[in-house]
């Protein structure tokens, strides 16, 4: 079995998580900025083996897509022509920012540590990807 990688995407920086070998688990990798985000990924992919790729798919509360779906799927479309032999799938991502907020207090990090972007878009990705592993 190969690791399922989940990716939020962000215009400046997009979180990423990855699981196991065997897909239960569900942790942060790290926070990547955008513009290097298809070099990161065929790096990664040449280290681990990845079978599935998770992007999040922004949804406002009517079920409308949200403005930044207009950015993703440009990066979709590069990310299918560049890395072609790893399928993907969408998972909806409403509220993921605000659960990994509230992760993180409930985790006690201190106000400094949860201003960190960077550890929110990470978290989010992680809770897209048990989002998805529970789907399963």
């Amino acid at each position: 079995m190969g690791r399922i990688l989940a990716i939020d995407f962000g215009k400046k920086r997009t979180g990423i998580a990855i699981t196991d070998e065997l897909q239960i688990i569900a942790s942060g990798l790290t926070t990547v900025e955008t513009k290097l985000l298809i070099s990161f990924l065929k790096d990664y992919i040449s280290r681990e083996n990845v079978e599935l790729f998770i992007i999040g798919k922004p949804k406002q509360m009517n079920n409308n897509d949200s403005e930044s779906e207009a950015l993703i799927l440009p990066f979709i479309k590069k990310l299918q022509k560049e890395i072609p032999q790893i399928p993907l799938k969408r998972v909806d991502e409403r509220f993921t920012s605000k659960m990994a907020f509230q992760t993180m207090i409930d985790g006690g990090l201190k106000k400094k540590q949860r201003q960190d972007k960077g550890l929110i878009d990470e978290i989010s990705a992680t809770i897209i990807l048990q989002s998805y592993l529970y789907s399963q």
